[in-house]
């Protein structure tokens, strides 16, 4: 009878792991919040790209930013950021709620999201941008949620979705999003089951409402409505909700 204890005390472990993080973030947003900035210097570039002719190699950049109000608790907005070599300009690619969802150069590519500062997420340079750009351009251009009224903020599709999707039509780029970008385990292609990044192992979500990813590059991640939970082995970390990975990577997004 005791051993079964163990057992019945999961989920509520399980649960705990996903409510604490939660608490700390809205705590967090609660004492710092100032509101968005819909103005002009919440969309101003951060300063993180030089200028698109003083780089001449070809560039490939994923950037992510805590989402607008109170949904900045939980989760982020990611963007793509590409530029061919000897390329006058960098393009920039969101998938947003309003209009057509993929907007091209709407903001500049290393802008603030409504005065949330953008962390790198991921970066590529040289040949391996210059042999995944093409695969990405035509991953965007063959997207299948392009139409408006396509966009939906939860489970997905939505930006991370997007981003994802993208991402995963070059899969030797190894590029993963982090756990607070929520709907990039919605099945964007209709599979309940995929190969995880770079092939190396298997990622299998039931809409976005329930999933499960191992993989070397993931490690093992838990979502439950989208909340996620898990562990990087590759770069030692943990990954919480609303938190982000604590451990070797990127900061907290």
């Amino acid at each position: 009878m005791s051993s079964s204890r163990p057992r019945r005390r999961l989920p509520l472990l399980v649960l705990l792991a996903i409510l604490l993080p939660i608490g700390i973030a809205a705590a967090h947003h609660a004492a710092t919040y100032e509101g968005p900035d819909w103005g002009a210097t919440g969309r101003a570039s951060a300063g993180l790209l030089p200028p698109a002719e003083a780089w001449p190699g070809a560039t490939i950049r994923v950037y992510a930013a805590r989402t607008v109000r109170w949904r900045g608790i939980f989760a982020t907005h990611t963007w793509l950021v590409v530029k061919e070599a000897g390329a006058a300009r960098y393009d920039r690619f969101d998938y947003t709620a309003w209009g057509d969802p993929i907007r091209t150069n709407g903001f500049p590519p290393d802008a603030r999201w409504f005065g949330a500062e953008p962390v790198l997420i991921f970066a590529a340079d040289g040949e391996a941008a210059a042999r995944a750009i093409p695969k990405i351009r035509a991953a965007i251009a063959s997207y299948a949620w392009r139409n408006r009224g396509d966009y939906r903020a939860w489970p997905g599709p939505n930006s991370n979705t997007f981003v994802a999707a993208a991402l995963a039509a070059a899969p030797e780029l190894q590029a993963v999003l982090p756990p607070t970008a929520i709907g990039k385990d919605y099945p964007h292609d209709g599979r309940w089951i995929a190969l995880a990044t770079g092939g190396l192992g298997v990622r299998l979500s039931l809409g976005g409402y329930l999933g499960l990813a191992v993989g070397w590059y993931e490690g093992v991640e838990l979502s439950l409505f989208g909340a996620v939970i898990g562990v990087d082995v590759r770069r030692p970390a943990i990954k919480l909700p609303a938190i982000g990975r604590i451990g070797m990577g990127e900061d907290f997004v």
